[in-house]
């Protein structure tokens, strides 16, 4: 089976996504998967540099040519707002409408998964387009309900969905209940199937410290995450826990592993993989990732960003899309 074609969004055009965008097609060269990016002419060729950028249409592909970078024109930001390093409200329209153009590129059938450069949340909002990262915007944009697509941070030999994601931790846990930590466990056996795992075992984090320790330290699991992993054994689905994030972790026996709010899942990819992880969009139908750091808008357009994270995650969602899974397993 031929690699799929890879729709890759630049990201923030104002952050180290288009710098490390155009780096990764020039280290790919002629090696699979084809890279075709979804931004702004004017900002690649910022980075390109004196390699040749062709525009492309996502309906007629051209063959490829190794020695240029092929780029769906979104035509998106306007020259004056491309600022590297400065967050901004057009920079934020723009990160969207590369997402949404990937989308309906992908929808097209010439491409079999997209992968997006990191996004800068402040600027999204900033722009008045309500967004707590790519997950919901994917899940929106695709019509698909916005709790039914989690993320799973992959790192460091460790696969985490998170049941809530952007929000005050407050609403979050305001927010958990039985039917949304099942629904995310459903879709993360769908995506551990899909990246080749016929039979994963998944580990649910308990909500409270020991998982409520039998209600000592709150009624919260008992009310939520054990009713929840109970329901799911009787689906058939292999689960450990609900048990201490702590307990289960430095256990080491899950496939994966479904953490109840950001840092609780955020905390151990990021210590163990530093900015060394990918970042997936599961359940949206479309092979969806990312890469697990941000925009960086510190260094950008100082030429010294590093590509290795999203290659990376490139060949991780290439495995995934070639592996003939089904897309909603994704």
């Amino acid at each position: 089976m031929q690699p799929p074609i890879i729709a890759l969004a630049i990201g923030d055009p104002n952050g180290i996504g288009p710098e490390i965008a155009v780096k990764a097609v020039i280290q790919s060269g002629a090696l699979d998967p084809r890279l075709v990016l979804i931004g702004d002419e004017h900002v690649v060729r910022h980075y390109a540099a004196d390699i040749p950028v062709r525009t492309v249409s996502p309906d007629a592909l051209p063959p490829r040519d190794s020695g240029a970078i092929d780029l769906v024109d979104a035509a998106a930001l306007a020259p004056e707002a491309f600022a590297p390093g400065n967050c901004n409200a057009a920079s934020g329209t723009a990160t969207v409408c590369y997402v949404e153009a990937a989308l309906q590129a992908a929808r097209l059938g010439g491409f079999g998964a997209i992968v997006a450069c990191p996004h800068n949340e402040t600027a999204v909002n900033a722009a008045g387009i309500a967004f707590s990262g790519y997950p919901g915007l994917v899940a929106r944009l695709s019509g698909v309900a916005e709790d039914a697509v989690f993320l799973m941070l992959i790192g460091a030999g460790l696969r985490i969905v998170h049941v809530t994601l952007h929000e005050r931790l407050a609403d979050a846990l305001a927010r958990i209940d039985s039917p949304l930590v099942e629904a995310a466990t459903r879709t993360a056996h769908q995506a551990l199937q899909g990246l080749g795992i016929a039979r994963p075992r998944i580990g649910l984090f308990g909500i409270n410290p020991h998982a409520g320790e039998d209600g000592l330290f709150g009624e919260d699991d008992n009310r939520v995450t054990f009713p929840a992993a109970e329901a799911l054994l009787r689906e058939g689905l292999d689960i450990a826990g609900p048990r201490g994030a702590d307990l289960l972790l430095s256990e080491g026996e899950c496939d994966a592993y479904v953490a109840m709010y950001h840092d609780q899942g955020h905390i151990p990819i990021k210590l163990m993989a530093g900015r060394r992880s990918s970042a997936l969009a599961i359940g949206a139908g479309v092979p969806f990732a990312s890469v697990g750091h941000g925009s960086a808008p510190d260094i950008a357009g100082r030429g010294i960003a590093d590509p290795a994270p999203l290659l990376q995650t490139i060949q991780l969602i290439t495995g995934a899309s070639a592996s003939g899974a089904p897309q909603h397993d994704l």
